[in-house]
């Protein structure tokens, strides 16, 4: 993580190599700090039922820890765009970190339910500011010619850190008590939070600009609807909704069309909270779109997956944390080499194999059945993860890299927010389809479905992944990389 890679130009004195060392101490910081607050987003799946049990909460309500989580994500992230904008990085830096080290801790010693929830939200809130933080510092950074080997080391932290959540979270609630998943993590991220204070240097250039609160609420309804929704949709499949999921979906849905107006009309005086001229370039939007799909994929196959293995095949919680550990690894492990074939190819000879290994993992794992053992998982989802893997990589290399500087934060943000919304809506698909698929095989009661009936809800979940995994093989196809930097903030040729 220490190469050239973060270099702008190679040093020629010793004031450029100390600008460079610099750079490298700032990136490399940051990756390990999105990492650890990103790996939060799923490693409560597994503890949810120790937790359930030990503070006495129904099973709805102890869905809230990770359902909070992504809707606090949801409504903050839109706000980021303006905070680096009007803030330098050290200080956002330093507010984010402060957040997650305080909701970590306040987790981690809660002796109610309720503490707790407010614990994962304030993590939330720390973790929706790191993400955009670390893109706009890489593209600020790091040119387009040695991009690709950065980003690659930036899909780790979004690919890599949800996957292994809930092998993380099995291994430690196996041997340990769940408070130990926040205690172990405190002391990573207060260290990252000391290091920062000192080390992390001030690269952007803040500018004046006023926050439109009206934005600020829309986005709100808009997003927060949107992810509770979609989370409820899954609820709903099980009986266990406690508000119909289409009406905040429906009202998330209406607050956005006027959330994009009012940006829109603010936009024209370079004052929208989320500059949506991101969309003006055609490789952002295209690689948006295989994005969302890709997400969906990843979060949908964290759940279902532990599901099979848990309750299909009757194997404990840490093995069926376990099965999912190698294509995780593996999926971080080739990042770096995937970002170093496409700083010299570009993006074609990656994306289209890339796609062709996604829809392979997701037909193969349409075709477990009740009588496999539990390693049978291993084989699809290893081809499914080195098709994330690459995907990842070059989607987030070319869609950022496709905007003129000035909007680096705004492109940001919203690929963090969708990454939100994709989340939510791949767990809430995929967990909807199993429960439809199960009961079509005739269960009527999710608390006393068979084996067979679940088995066929977890082959209605995947086979719709092997379906949806055909369209981005055809996307790919027109994704083109960007050439060159505008020199004057108009939007970037491509090739």
């Amino acid at each position: 993580m220490t190469d050239a890679a973060v270099q702008a130009a190679p040093p020629s004195s010793p004031v450029d190599q100390a600008i460079a060392s610099r750079n490298r101490v700032a990136i490399v910081l940051l990756l390990v700090s999105v990492f650890v607050v990103f790996l939060n987003e799923t490693i409560m799946s597994v503890a949810v039922p120790k937790i359930i049990a030990d503070f006495r909460v129904t099973p709805s309500a102890g869905q809230w820890l990770t359902t909070a989580f992504a809707l606090t994500a949801a409504i903050v992230v839109p706000v980021t765009g303006w905070l680096l904008q009007r803030l330098n990085t050290r200080p956002v830096f330093i507010t984010a970190m402060s957040l997650f080290v305080a909701g970590t801790l306040l987790a981690a010693v809660a002796p109610t339910f309720g503490v707790l929830l407010i614990g994962r939200v304030v993590q939330a809130s720390g973790t929706a500011i790191m993400m955009p933080l670390l893109m706009t510092t890489v593209l600020t950074l790091v040119p387009l010619s040695d991009r690709g080997r950065m980003m690659g080391r930036i899909s780790i932290v979004m690919s890599v850190a949800p996957a292994i959540g809930p092998a993380v979270s099995g291994l430690i609630v196996d041997a340990l008590s769940w408070r130990f998943i926040f205690w172990i993590v405190l002391p990573i991220a207060a260290a990252a939070l000391v290091v920062g204070i000192l080390r992390v240097p001030n690269i952007s250039e803040p500018r004046r600009s006023p926050l439109d609160v009206l934005s600020v609420i829309l986005s709100a309804f808009a997003f927060g609807g949107l992810v509770y929704g979609l989370s409820g949709l899954g609820a709903s499949a099980e009986g266990d909704a406690l508000v119909a999921p289409w009406i905040p979906i429906a009202v998330g849905a209406a607050f956005l069309v006027l959330f994009v107006v009012r940006q829109l009309v603010l936009q024209r005086r370079d004052a929208a909270l989320l500059d949506l001229r991101t969309f003006r370039s055609p490789t952002f939007s295209i690689t948006i779109v295989m994005f969302v799909i890709m997400m969906v994929s990843l979060f949908g196959t964290v759940i279902v997956l532990p599901f099979y293995a848990q309750n299909v095949l009757h194997s404990d919680v840490l093995v069926s944390g376990l099965v999912l550990l190698p294509g995780g690894l593996i999926m971080g492990l080739i990042g770096p080499f995937v970002g170093r074939i496409y700083d010299r190819y570009g993006t074609r000879p990656l994306l289209v194999p890339g796609a062709v290994l996604v829809s392979l993992g997701f037909w193969g794992l349409a075709m477990l059945n009740q009588g496999m053992s539990v390693w049978f998982i291993l084989l699809p989802h290893i081809v499914l993860s080195v098709g994330l893997g690459i995907l990842f990589t070059v989607l987030f290399t070319v869609s950022t890299s496709a905007l003129p500087p000035h909007l680096y934060s705004h492109g940001s943000a919203t690929l963090t927010t969708l990454q939100q919304v994709a989340g939510a809506a791949g767990t809430a698909v995929f967990i909807a389809l199993l429960a439809a698929g199960s009961a079509a095989a005739g269960s009527t009661d999710p608390q006393d479905t068979t084996p067979s009936q679940l088995m066929e809800g977890v082959h209605w979940a995947f086979l719709f992944g092997a379906f949806v995994s055909l369209v981005p093989i055809v996307i790919a196809f027109f994704v083109r990389a960007p050439r060159s930097l505008p020199a004057d903030g108009a939007p970037i040729a491509n090739h």
